[in-house]
């Protein structure tokens, strides 16, 4: 899995951006039927096909607007802030501090906004102890919802760099093999599509880095993610009508919070979305479960798989008021950056 090449800047940067507004829109979508169960995703909304507000019966959801993204994006937000004070590295404590002035600024321990792997271990840092003295063996997602600014900053030809990258993203928060296993696979994705790469050769060049990673760091005793991922795309390449194959994923996969689950479920929403990035959150949005999270980064791998004018200026503009945000700085900063690796 080695490249050389590099895309033109303004083809990296139409990409990157893709990517961001990819991450923004399909946590935003997804955020409405956040940790429903899919049944109560039916009853309450029938199908969900545009931004809608955080229903009052969401406890996880209801204080936000339509267009509004979560903490997902937020943190990847923070990463990318970390990313530009560090003038391109990848700094854990950094990271962690940027990811903390977010997390009291929206009072997100208080709110419990926070995933229980992320809290411990940033209370822990919080309280002046060392990133590498945390345990933080989680096997959550955290690290992989916020990891698609580092699949922009990265190139793919030197393998063994690109992962080492990702596991410095990971650290303050989530630190076992599956967790960084998860965060890479999101992450390549995203290179090789900035790079050009089609779908087809992507989604089988991550299910061997996911194992190898998995195997590299190994710490605990999770099923390899890769063949996960195998099983979850065979799950709705076999299935043709795509309500019931987003059916089979929430039942044969599963939609939690676990990167077991969530990573293949993401994978498979890129397949069964045809790479389109709005189908894609749509369809992420319905799943049930961890909607928000694993609408993300599906829709981000989409996002850079077709560059920014796959997304409507009408959700691109609802996405920078809602959040009051514009990536284009962003994406410019991660291109810049990126080529001059």
């Amino acid at each position: 899995m080695s490249h050389t090449g590099q895309p033109p800047m303004a083809s990296t940067e139409n990409r990157i951006l893709g990517c961001l507004y990819g991450q923004a829109i399909g946590d935003a979508m997804g955020m409405p039927s956040e940790l429903w169960t899919k049944n109560k995703v039916v009853d309450y909304f029938g199908w969900i096909d545009d931004f809608l507000p955080g229903p009052e019966e969401n406890i996880a959801a209801n204080e936000f607007s339509a267009g509004e993204f979560t903490d997902d994006t937020s943190q990847c937000v923070a990463l990318m802030d970390a990313v530009i004070e560090a003038n391109g590295k990848l700094e854990p404590l950094l990271i962690a501090k940027h990811i903390m002035i977010w997390a009291k600024r929206i009072n997100a321990f208080e709110k419990n906004i926070l995933g229980p792997t992320s809290k411990a271990a940033l209370t822990a840092i919080d309280q002046g102890r060392s990133v590498e003295d945390i345990e933080a063996n989680g096997v959550t997602n955290g690290s992989a919802m916020r990891v698609s600014p580092v699949g922009c900053l990265l190139p793919t030809d030197d393998k063994q760099a690109f992962i080492e990258g990702i596991r410095l993203s990971c650290l303050p928060t989530h630190k076992s093999d599956v967790a960084i296993a998860g965060a890479a696979v999101v992450g390549w994705a995203i290179s090789r599509a900035i790079e050009g790469a089609p779908w087809h050769l992507i989604k089988d060049e991550i299910i061997s880095l996911a194992n190898d990673t998995q195997r590299q760091h190994e710490s605990t005793f999770s099923p390899l993610l890769g063949k996960r991922i195998k099983y979850a795309l065979y799950v709705v390449e076999s299935q043709h009508e795509p309500k019931q194959a987003l059916n089979d994923l929430y039942e044969m996969v599963g939609s939690g919070m676990d990167i077991i689950e969530s990573i293949p479920s993401a994978i498979a929403l890129v397949e069964l979305a045809g790479t389109q990035p709005m189908r894609c959150a749509e369809l992420a949005a319905n799943l049930g479960g961890d909607t928000d999270t694993i609408g993300a980064m599906a829709t981000a791998i989409c996002g850079a798989l077709n560059g920014i004018d796959a997304f409507a200026p009408q959700h691109i503009a609802l996405i920078n008021s809602a959040n009051q945000i514009d990536f284009a700085p962003y994406a410019n900063a991660l291109a810049t950056f990126r080529h001059g690796q």
